[in-house]
């Protein structure tokens, strides 16, 4: 895919993330900052008036994206599950918003210095009644890191060369931040909305104890919304990595379960090393499920992006593979075309999850002392399965032919693992969550953020899909409340890659435009 520099239009941003519908409003859109390196402009998005406010209310470096989210990844809000201290990054955000004129609320965990933190902006619509309120859904923890492996401090904030890094800069502070700058700024300039705005920062949403889930069993009333936005759709750039290709919003996650895979064998003297080892026994294991590829499949969910993919890329040899992808009923032909698009794609860990399950080896435990062979070693697996796609008793089948028969191994779904109870308890809601519809397309949250893409990058077409990570909204979608995910800043390859990894950034010009996004998308719905 190459750079299409030729492209330009109304909603084009530049380099600096600047779209030019916002040249053509400069009186309305700067408040509080410079055209460049400050606060920055935000585009005039939609038909909202922009009132000059009496005086401004919020400070501004608080709108100021880049200033916002080097302020967040500062705090050191990672865990390894058992929950972060996220407290202190509460406060400063109830400050923020206090400042603002919004409810605030810090809802406390059973853990010491770990909260939940809502903010409210209180609706005032034309009539008595309030369309039902929109929840921006972030979340304040990350994963931890290795520290010897990143050529930066994590949590310093570095600006290097055009880049932001740090841990949370792309999942998802970088994002918080820019709903963040851009609701202040409505709030700012005296906005007012059809409906309440909620803005959640979930302290436990990677794999922590008290999550949303938590948080709705004992605060719904503060959380309830009539749409939720999130962490989920890419929006993918050409070659350069900067020009926006294609923007997908997602409209449902991919679901995870954890597997183990035990091996068993004689525990003796380690001085007396026996042919059936564990450890060993598990390794040749874990060798030949990392050959596993479950079969490709398009879903209903999935077809519209591929199709959508196959229309934005000038890859020829691409296009080909995808039309092969869409078109064929034979699953050896589907699962060729599948590894073609993969092996084509410059994205191709992202398409990859987004067109199979997925098996991803991620923590292995044996041994507990250096002169005993155990009798037994554990590895730890991610399972991913596509909504819609084969169900999982199927890939677990498949996973223990590729196995063998040996009776000293076993697979099997984790008792711990994000979905709970018997295996076969565990098998059913995962079947049931499989079949379970994505969010309607048809409301005025979708449009919003569609028409607030299109906008902002340019005309960039925009499609639904899948998310191939997981996030926390189960509580909404349970519920039948719409949940849209995207993040919204254009990313090449590598930035998606070091999501969770290494030298974790984000380009500051592409904070500013999802900052400009952001806002165009609040815009829809002031008064």
């Amino acid at each position: 895919m190459r750079s299409r520099d030729r492209q330009s239009g109304g909603g084009m941003v530049d380099r600096l993330g600047i779209s030019r519908r916002a040249v053509l409003g400069i009186a309305g859109g700067l408040l509080g900052g410079t055209a460049v390196g400050g606060t920055g402009l935000i585009a005039g998005c939609g038909t909202a008036a922009l009132p000059v406010p009496a005086a401004p209310r919020v400070a501004p470096a608080d709108l100021d994206v880049v200033a916002l989210a080097r302020e967040m990844v500062r705090f050191d809000t990672s865990h390894n599950g058992e929950g972060g201290v996220t407290l202190p990054h509460a406060r400063m955000l109830q400050a923020k918003f206090d400042a603002a004129g919004a409810r605030t609320e810090i809802i406390a965990t059973p853990k010491p210095d770990n909260a939940h933190f809502v903010a409210r902006i209180a609706g005032a619509g034309p009539g008595p009644r309030l369309a039902p309120p929109l929840l921006f859904l972030g979340h304040s923890d990350v994963v931890s890191v290795e520290w010897d492996r990143w050529s930066v401090d994590p949590y310093a904030a570095e600006v290097r060369d055009g880049w932001l890094y740090g841990r949370g800069t792309l999942d998802m502070k970088g994002m918080n931040a820019a709903a963040m700058s851009a609701l202040l700024r409505h709030v700012n300039e005296g906005a007012r909305f059809d409906r309440d705005i909620i803005f959640l920062s979930d302290c436990d949403e990677e794999a922590g104890p008290s999550g949303t889930r938590w948080l709705a069993e004992r605060h719904w009333p503060s959380i309830e919304a009539g749409a939720v936005i999130t962490e989920g759709g890419w929006i993918l750039t050409w070659a350069d990595g900067t020009t926006p290709m294609l923007a997908a919003i997602t409209v449902q996650d991919k679901l995870p379960a954890g597997l183990d895979l035990v091996a068993r064998g004689t525990a003796t003297h380690s001085s007396k090393p026996m042919p059936d080892s564990a450890i060993v026994r598990l390794d040749r294991a874990v060798a030949r499920l990392s050959d596993y590829q479950p079969p490709v499949v398009v879903t209903p969910l999935s077809r519209p992006y591929f199709e959508a993919l196959a229309a934005a890329t000038d890859d020829p040899r691409l296009v080909t593979a995808l039309r092969v992808l869409l078109s064929s009923a034979d699953q050896g032909e589907r699962n060729r075309a599948g590894d073609l698009v993969v092996s084509l794609s410059p994205y191709s860990w992202l398409h990859n999850a987004l067109l199979r399950h997925t098996v991803t080896q991620v923590i292995q435990h044996a041994g507990y002392r250096v002169n005993v062979a155990p009798g037994s070693a554990t590895a730890t697996m991610n399972l991913r399965l596509v909504p819609g796609g084969p169900a999982a008793s199927a890939t677990l089948e498949e996973m223990r032919a590729v196995l063998g028969d040996d009776p000293a191994l076993a697979l099997g779904l984790s008792a711990g693992g994000p979905v709970r109870g018997t295996p076969q308890e565990q098998l059913a809601q995962l079947d049931r969550l499989l079949s379970a519809p994505p969010s309607s397309v048809d409301t005025d949250v979708y449009r919003a953020l569609e028409q607030g893409l299109r906008e902002t990058y340019g005309g960039v077409p925009v499609t639904t899909g899948p998310f191939e990570a997981g996030t926390s909204t189960g509580p909404w979608r349970e519920r039948g409340i719409p949940v849209y995910g995207i993040y919204p800043y254009p990313v090449d390859n590598d930035t998606i890659t070091r999501m969770h990894g290494t030298d974790e950034r984000v380009r500051v010009d592409a904070l500013r435009s999802a900052a400009a996004l952001m806002y165009c998308v609040f815009d829809r719905f002031r008064v």
